[in-house]
């Protein structure tokens, strides 16, 4: 860093450069922070306002500390201020965080839940599927669930402002990042895109043209009046909600020259009507924040890079690694433009038991980032009969930092953030001393075995 800054004083760098090599160093230096707990049971203290409590775990208390008892299905922080994360459980509960309540430069610390939004009449009745702050304000956000309805929440109270029943089962929904209308699209067993609109509270309309179940829906961050959704039949369609014939066309895997059109990028390009982005259900759908490339997940295990522009695929490979065979929505995390130099990518993909880091553009393994592993005795026996399934569940990126948390079907929230190398040698001697603890007392116990046995031994035993 001091050399950065010096060529950057020198002249030699510009602060663009400068910030683009920190930014990457950081990132591929990001590992799991094992000290960071959230604790969303009954034994956190819950907060009526945004001021949230944190206390340092102890030994004891790590082994039991869990989000969402019955596992956390979906995580999102608010994109302004980066501080407010909200967590989605199975058993319909709505957790909200506060990620700056702990001061100074703690490694070991537990949030506990500054707001709870419990089972009630009002509230959803079944698992969380996806939750997203108002795109222009963090005051509410909303919430999907397999209940079939999409609510809207007061964020400070944790209050439901509006709820909408779509008489299906709800995947996912959306919201635009940059409209100004107020339509929300909702992806649900349903064959077409549903619109709501949050101001006349109607559904404003359907997408037809999907064969089955729409799974995952995102908004052009670039467009806002068009929109990507991925379903049971293999597609993934791009959609104009202006038209009438709202389809602008679907993704091929085996087109990877695209459509032309007059110009090259599309323009006026005939629509293509027929041809499928993956050979199974497609769960997952991305735009990177700048619009020009959209990401695909899919049962088939495959995850594909397609060129907007064009509609082409960019054929990027990311090998056999990647797991999908779940039907809830797999989202990729693509980490944002200004983390590396210009031109990079980079994506973060949740495979099972472990996080994937790869080269967004080329399909290059970056990293490999395993999932911890919990005590599964001392899991049953704090937390009853809870699932202690580790399977990564969602992604979610802090805004203006590098660090990003993940949620898990065993019912936590992970952290995972830079680390220097002497923070990690500090790890290390940690884990030394631990272990030197653990096999110091286990040689006591033995010795203690052996002497008693000795002592037995050595008695003279006389038969009458």
């Amino acid at each position: 860093m001091s050399q950065h800054l010096l060529a950057r004083a020198a002249g030699t760098l510009s602060q663009r450069t400068v910030q683009q090599i920190e930014t990457s160093q950081l990132l591929h230096a990001i590992q799991a922070a094992p000290g960071i707990q959230f604790d969303g049971s009954d034994n956190g203290t819950t907060a009526s306002s945004y001021q949230a409590q944190a206390k340092l775990p102890d030994d004891n208390e790590k082994s039991s500390t869990w989000a969402h008892k019955a596992g956390v299905n979906c995580l999102t922080i608010d994109r302004f201020e980066g501080r407010y994360m909200l967590s989605g459980g199975s058993d319909s509960s709505i957790l909200l965080w506060d990620l700056e309540s702990v001061s100074g430069t703690t490694r070991a610390s537990t949030y506990s839940p500054v707001g709870k939004a419990d089972k009630t009449s009002s509230s959803h009745k079944f698992g969380i599927t996806q939750l997203s702050f108002y795109p222009f304000d963090s005051q509410a956000f909303l919430s999907s669930s397999y209940d079939h309805t999409l609510k809207l929440y007061a964020t400070e109270t944790l209050a439901v402002s509006a709820s909408f029943n779509l008489d299906s089962i709800l995947y996912s929904h959306a919201s635009s990042p940059i409209a100004d209308h107020l339509l929300v699209a909702c992806a649900s067993q349903h064959p077409a895109v549903r619109l709501v609109d949050l101001r006349s509270g109607a559904n404003a309309h359907s997408l037809a043209g999907h064969q089955g179940a729409v799974l995952s829906v995102a908004w052009s961050p670039k467009d806002e009046f068009v929109l990507a959704s991925g379903g049971l039949d293999d597609t993934v369609r791009l959609w104009d909600i202006r038209s009438s014939a709202s389809c602008l066309g679907v993704l091929d895997l085996e087109d990877s020259v695209g459509m032309g059109g007059e110009d090259g990028f599309g323009s006026k390009a005939r629509a293509r009507t027929h041809g499928r982005a993956h050979t199974g259900p497609c769960n997952g759908v991305v735009w990177k924040d700048d619009g020009a490339v959209i990401v695909t997940s899919g049962h088939d295990e495959r995850v594909r890079v397609w060129d907007v522009a064009t509609g082409a695929n960019t054929l990027a490979h990311f090998g056999p690694i990647i797991k999908n065979t779940n039907l809830s929505i797999l989202l990729p995390l693509l980490v944002p433009t200004y983390v590396g130099k210009t031109g990079e990518g980079f994506m973060l993909y949740p495979n099972e038991k472990e996080i994937l880091m790869f080269d967004l553009f080329e399909g290059t393994l970056l990293k490999r980032l395993r999932i911890p592993e919990i005590n599964v005795a001392q899991a049953k026996g704090a937390a009853g009969q809870r699932s202690i399934r580790n399977r990564v569940t969602s992604l979610c990126w802090r805004a203006g930092n590098i660090e990003y948390y993940s949620a898990h079907s065993d019912g936590l929230i992970r952290a995972w953030k830079p680390q220097t190398k002497a923070e990690l040698e500090l790890d290390r001697e940690e884990a030394e001393i631990v272990f030197d603890s653990e096999d110091n007392e286990r040689k006591r116990k033995r010795q203690v075995l052996d002497d008693m046995f000795r002592d037995l031994t050595k008695q003279k035993i006389t038969f009458t």
